[in-house]
């Protein structure tokens, strides 16, 4: 019987480079994301905030792990799932906030970028990582 991990079809080679383009751009924008967050996990949205800190902590764990991850492309489901329920909140957040989809000024509030993020945690799940992952090493050895 075939894990979560090992579960998606393995993807062509061309699916599997543009996945893990995908992949590494999204995960290195993750991390410089979460990077603020990780040094200050519990607090990171100031005093002010109505979220407890242990779900900034986890926003900001799920931010900054899970992009390495999807860099490395190690334990992608997981960390994609993470990465789709923070990102799910702060559209709600968004959206609660009347902000609109894209944001004409600079600096503008809008909830695009984290509707963008969702769709490609979805893709991460439903599809997996890509032949070029630590998942795929992975599986193939567990199924050698």
């Amino acid at each position: 019987m075939k894990t979560f991990l090992c579960s998606p079809p393995m993807a062509s080679r061309r699916v599997s480079v543009a996945l893990l383009l995908v992949r590494v751009i999204s995960g290195a924008a993750f991390m410089s994301y979460g990077r603020p967050m990780i040094q200050h996990p519990f607090q990171w949205m100031g005093p002010e905030a109505h979220v407890p800190g242990i779900f900034q902590a986890l926003a900001a764990l799920s931010e900054f792990g899970g992009g390495l991850a999807w860099i490395l492309g190690l334990l992608t489901p997981l960390a994609s799932l993470g990465l789709l329920f923070t990102m799910a909140y702060a559209v709600y957040f968004h959206l609660s906030h009347g902000d609109p989809f894209v944001s004409m000024s600079p600096g503008g509030m809008a909830y695009q970028p984290a509707l963008l993020f969702a769709s490609i945690a979805l893709l991460l799940i439903l599809g997996g990582p890509g032949q070029f992952s630590l998942d795929a090493v992975l599986c193939r050895k567990k199924t050698a």
